[in-house]
């Protein structure tokens, strides 16, 4: 069953969240602190989008079509501030690609995304962020050789590749390394105590 109203509404979340984006990019607010806007806009998508899989379950190619599945894996993946939707979400997500409904690579995406904010090693790398030599890295990893491999059989390229093709973007976005990495790292661990990632 096509459900085309909730498609057009996923769809509609999804754009907003990257205008967004694209504003804070001109205004070279992207890459700083987690902006208070962009904050409130990722939690009201999450709600919204919580709201329609309550009605529809996990919204899968067959159910919402292929544009609005992707966009429901960029609010959920953006949906950093909510936990337990995103642990709700990443189990759906791997039933729904363990039937050929959803894109593995987007459970990938996730479930490192999930990794991370809990300080655990990723399993494909796709996490990135500012290391303590000004240089976009990926986060945490268990083992590079492992790495490539997961990465080779969900059809990602390597990671020396992504390193490559990341570190071009946050450039061509304008971001900057943060100036004071301690105390980034600090900001982000007691943002990750306040939503509930860590204890």
């Amino acid at each position: 069953m096509r459900y085309t109203d909730f498609a057009k509404t996923i769809i509609e979340l999804k754009n907003a969240d990257l205008e967004l984006r694209n504003k804070l990019i001109q205004c070279r607010q992207l890459g700083k602190e987690y902006h208070e806007d962009m904050e409130e806009l990722h939690n009201r998508n999450a709600q919204l989008l919580n709201d329609i899989i309550d009605i529809i379950g996990y919204p899968t190619i067959d159910k919402v079509g292929e544009e609005a599945s992707e966009a429901s894996w960029l609010i959920i993946q953006h949906s950093i501030g909510q936990p337990d939707f995103m642990k709700k979400c990443v189990k759906l997500l791997a039933d729904a690609v363990s039937e050929n409904k959803a894109n593995p690579r987007n459970l990938a995406y996730l479930t490192d995304r999930i990794a991370s904010y809990e300080g655990r090693p990723q399993l494909y790398g796709t996490s990135f962020d500012w290391d303590e030599n000004g240089e976009l890295s990926p986060k945490p990893f268990d083992d590079l050789t492992k790495v490539n491999q997961r990465r080779k059989s969900i059809g990602l390229n390597t990671i020396d590749e992504q390193i490559q093709i990341m570190r071009r973007q946050v450039e061509s976005e304008h971001q900057l390394p943060p100036t004071d990495i301690e105390k980034r790292k600090q900001h982000y661990d007691e943002w990750r105590k306040k939503v509930g990632w860590i204890k």
